[in-house]
């Protein structure tokens, strides 16, 4: 059975190549495009990933990743961060709340995949 993906960016023209490559690796996908949204589709779809965009206008990624974390049912949910917010103390902070990894942003599609993989592995 595929893994489950739930993308969450606020950004369309991240959002829908991320949805497309995700697709076609295989994987069954759910987007989001506000942390609401996001939190909505965790709670009925429990992915076995997140790619988790952090500056969102509404709740933001490290709020969204600290619900799953302490929600007992969602905490083995593994979180991948993708965000433009790059210092030692951004990434630092993700990891803390118990990302599996950081992707700065940009980043390359095919890095990603790569690292998808890894994590879901």
């Amino acid at each position: 059975m595929p893994a489950t993906v739930l993308i969450v960016d606020d950004d369309p023209y991240i959002l829908m190549p991320l949805e497309f490559l995700m697709r076609k690796q295989g994987y069954n996908v759910f987007i989001a495009r506000n942390g609401t949204e996001a939190l909505a589709l965790v709670a009925s779809q429990t992915p076995d990933l997140i790619l988790l965009d952090i500056m969102m206008p509404d709740v933001n990624g490290y709020d969204i990743c600290t619900h799953i974390k302490s929600t007992p049912h969602l905490s083995t949910i593994k979180v991948v961060f993708m965000s433009a917010k790059t210092t030692p103390e951004d990434i630092a902070r993700g990891y803390e709340l118990g990302a599996a990894m950081y992707i700065p942003k940009p980043f390359s599609t095919r890095e990603l995949v790569r690292q998808v993989k890894a994590v879901l592995a």
